[in-house]
């Protein structure tokens, strides 16, 4: 393979790898660093269960190429867990409100709102219906996604 190197840091490790110049970001994460919980969905930008931070933006991971990622901080639905093992306030919202179903769209959910959440943290229902009006959802009806960002933002505001 004709490979290209990249560092980046994933999750506060420090990762050094040969890839191959057409890798997506998601594919990497995913195949490369077997960091599942970014899930592939429409692989065209439009459903959002690919999100991650690339230093600190919320971006489709679908989108950018592994390449793109060199030098970049990324965080995934990974970094969100807890040192001790427990759920961040955000999971725990989601788990509380059941605001979620089959799970699919879940990480893209979470990483979305939680950088989103970093920079307005009191946000009202209009502001989280647009926040989130990128992240597909077949299953919840989204009210119960809503719920839980409310009592997260209620969480981080306190």
């Amino acid at each position: 393979m004709d490979g290209v190197k990249i560092n980046l840091k994933v999750n506060g490790q420090v990762i050094s790898k040969e890839v191959d110049a057409r890798l997506l970001l998601s594919d990497f994460i995913r195949e490369n660093l077997l960091l599942t919980g970014t899930h592939i969905g429409c692989e065209h930008g439009v459903c959002g269960a690919c999100t991650i931070h690339v230093n600190g933006d919320a971006v489709r991971s679908c989108l950018m190429l592994a390449v793109q990622a060199d030098g970049c901080e990324v965080k995934t639905v990974e970094s969100l867990i807890q040192e001790s093992g427990e759920l961040n306030h955000l999971q725990q919202a989601f788990s509380d409100n059941h605001a979620l179903q089959c799970g699919f769209c879940t990480p893209g959910f979470l990483m979305t709102v939680s950088s989103f959440l970093e920079e307005n943290s009191n946000p009202s229902e209009e502001e989280i219906r647009k926040c989130i009006s990128g992240n597909l959802c077949r299953c919840t009806g989204y009210s119960n996604i809503i719920k839980a960002v409310k009592q997260a933002a209620q969480t981080v505001s306190n």
